[in-house]
């Protein structure tokens, strides 16, 4: 069985949006015997320029066919997209007859506008959650997540994370073993859990505008520490309040989560990378104890340390 998936693109979407999970298909595709057919989708068909400037051939959304799934890509140019009439009334329509609806990044803002989040769990990039959860309030936003699947409906974070949505697919219509093996022909790591946080996007960027990109790098020299947000705001010689405060508007989370966060990435790289007692990891990453980091990996990985290592070694 072929299925066949739509990319519905608009005028300065983001490139890798549509080729990561274009590739991953085609990939998928070769390997499974034609299981996939991909066809680009716009408003009024014809060529559509990305902000990179490459243009794409696409289909018009009136010509289109059969889908199974509908995948709406990110990019500056959702901002505009979202408030297109025709755009939200065949989101809507496909409901009735996709199997399966998806968004990679600010896609998630056309899904959101034509009603289809309403009630559900979602997520979008980390630099635009706030825009979203102001203008979607009954949208229920994890902008921490990687992606999530909420019924049939899909979205997932920012640019790369296009590619761990469609190696998610892949696994459910194909299976694990197929979707393993399209990751490892892409060269990337085979399907990030979805629960993982976007943070180490936060760390390359320097924390926002970079203002505590040392403070960052200081917690995370101290992670066996007990980092209090009194301890940090002293670093920084600010109030508590104050400090709190603008640590979420720059870095996006607060600083307890941040902390978290940082000590999650350091466990589970040693985790999955050395033979080190899970109790001594847990130790020299500030969780104290291998049950509170237990439940910290269940939270934010969905599974526990000792599967990540055992998956890790399968590798």
């Amino acid at each position: 069985m072929t299925r066949c998936i739509g990319i519905l693109l608009y005028p300065d979407f983001q490139l890798l949006d549509a080729a990561g999970p274009i590739t991953a298909f085609e990939i998928a595709g070769r390997m499974a015997g034609d299981a996939y057919a991909l066809t680009l989708l716009s408003r009024d068909g014809g060529s559509i320029r990305s902000s990179a400037g490459i243009v794409l051939d696409t289909t018009g959304v009136r010509d289109a066919g059969p889908l199974d799934t509908l995948i709406v890509v990110g990019g500056d140019g959702s901002r505009n997209a979202m408030h297109c009439p025709d755009l939200r009334a065949f989101l809507r329509a496909r409901t009735n007859d996709t199997r399966r609806l998806c968004s990679v990044c600010s896609g998630a803002f056309l899904l959101a506008a034509a009603s289809l989040l309403d009630g559900r769990r979602a997520t979008t990039h980390w630099q635009r959650a706030e825009e979203f959860i102001r203008l979607f309030p009954h949208v229920r936003v994890d902008p921490d997540a990687i992606h999530i699947q909420d019924g049939a409906v899909w979205t997932s974070a920012g640019i790369s994370a296009g590619i761990d949505l469609a190696l998610a697919l892949i696994g459910d219509d194909l299976g694990d073993a197929l979707s393993r093996r399209v990751a490892q022909q892409m060269v990337v790591f085979h399907r990030r859990p979805g629960g993982q946080s976007q943070f180490s996007a936060l760390l390359e960027m320097g924390g926002g505008e970079g203002r505590f990109t040392e403070l960052l790098g200081w917690i995370r020299s101290h992670l066996h520490n007990r980092l209090t947000v009194e301890t940090l705001a002293d670093r920084m010689a600010m109030s508590p309040r104050n400090f709190t405060r603008t640590f979420r508007l720059s870095v996006g989370m607060s600083p307890a989560k941040a902390v978290e966060r940082l000590r999650l990435e350091a466990a589970r790289e040693r985790v999955e990378h050395s033979d080190t007692p899970i109790e001594t990891i847990a130790a020299n990453a500030g969780f104290h104890n291998p049950e509170r980091m237990r439940r910290a990996f269940l939270r934010a990985f969905g599974q526990p340390p000792q599967a990540m290592r055992r998956n890790a070694s399968a590798m």
